[in-house]
């Protein structure tokens, strides 16, 4: 996209935010919903299709691009981009990057306009950073799979008009390679749903379980047609989730600094701002000194991940950086508001709650300094 094509994007959503989403932060928290006429907004301001290719009526922006666009949303509480997370990730990225040429002619397009929401069905009650042992099974049937199984926490379930889902085809097939993932629509028959998931942020994204019993589907709802794939698919989409989270995060951190900063500059104690404490000050200046760092982080692995580099280890460090940093930013707004900033008068308490979640899902801290120590040492072993 040409600079002035993209700035007036960036632009656009930006007045969106400010005169929409924020003013609405309120109603979202006491509906636990997100309102239909903002969910049409969202349609209308192309949010679903950002990273869908032009060709399949997308935005089609680079991972560059689209970072600058997440920051912008996430100025607003994260729940709005909750709404479309699931589909500008693993819902269109997995056929993007591994079906075939007919589903993709099938679902991008509705995908992009966001006519269909997805959501991408991995974790399960007994299966979840260890992705490899799940037990949602695929039996093939001629030409047909009968999937049964249950998933569990998935994003947008009740709104979703299609779901990833990854189950095991290959029974002989130990771990990740006997994995398929397969494009399911949502009103495929022995499909259900649990109850609504009672979090403790994120109000508003709903989560639940969603079962599969029995549910059949033809062998071409394989992802690319190939069975056993589905593992290394998720696989591929990962860098660019967890770069995506990490302007996630960037974003509650300039609203989190600027909560914080507007209270501290008014708030008065002992005859003066409160920000005119040098504690105060301190605690400030190490938000804006963490902010600054996921942003030169964020700008430096999105362009190498544009320019096709190999940034799978940069891009756990990118995740587990943001997301841990912007919980520390987070406590330090909760903390700069006194006991202000425990009430749910003032929305830092909120957002406090809200970002808990980054450090889990698209891998926990934990999964990605594995990931991370683990490639030093294999890289310090090819060099050896």
């Amino acid at each position: 996209m040409d600079n002035e094509t993209f700035e007036l994007l960036r632009t656009t959503v930006r007045r969106f935010v400010d005169n929409t989403l924020i003013p609405a932060e309120n109603r979202l928290e006491e509906e636990n919903d997100i309102p239909e006429e903002i969910i049409q907004a969202m349609r209308e301001l192309g949010l679903f299709g950002l990273s869908i290719p032009e060709e399949y009526g997308g935005i089609g922006l680079t991972m560059s691009e689209e970072a600058q666009i997440i920051r912008e949303l996430t100025r607003a509480s994260i729940v709005f981009r909750s709404l479309i997370g699931t589909t500008v990730g693993i819902g269109s990225q997995g056929i993007m990057m591994d079906g075939s040429e007919e589903q993709k002619r099938e679902w991008l397009p509705r995908l992009a306009t966001g006519e269909a929401i997805s959501s991408f069905a991995l974790t399960e009650p007994e299966a979840g950073s260890d992705a490899a042992s799940l037990k949602t099974v695929a039996v093939k049937d001629g030409d047909v799979y009968r999937i049964s199984g249950t998933k569990r926490f998935i994003t947008n379930a009740q709104r979703a008009a299609v779901f990833t889902v990854m189950a095991r085809t290959e029974k002989d097939v130990p771990g990740a390679g006997g994995i398929s993932a397969f494009v399911v629509p949502a009103n495929t028959p022995g499909i259900s749903f649990g109850k609504v998931d009672k979090k403790m942020g994120q109000h508003g994204s709903k989560t639940c379980d969603v079962i599969f019993d029995n549910c059949e589907v033809p062998a071409s709802a394989i992802i690319g047609g190939v069975p056993g794939q589905g593992f290394k698919t998720a696989m591929k989409v990962l860098d660019r989730g967890r770069i995506h989270i990490a302007a996630v995060a960037l974003g509650m951190c300039d609203r989190l600094i600027h909560e914080s900063l507007s209270y501290a500059t008014e708030r008065k104690q002992f005859g003066q701002p409160i920000a005119q404490f040098q504690l105060i000050q301190a605690m400030l200046a190490d938000s804006q000194t963490e902010r600054l760092a996921i942003e030169s982080m964020l700008t430096s692995v999105a362009a190498r991940f544009d320019a096709r580099e190999k940034v799978s280890m940069d891009a756990s460090c990118l995740k587990y950086f943001a997301t841990e940093a912007v919980g520390r930013v987070a406590d330090r707004a909760v903390q700069i508001l006194g006991g202000s900033g425990y009430m749910a008068e003032y929305k830092v308490e909120r957002f406090y709650r809200d970002v808990r979640l980054l450090r889990i899902y698209e891998g926990t801290s934990q999964i990605q300094q594995m990931i991370i120590a683990k490639t030093m040492i294999r890289n310090a072993a090819d060099q050896a």
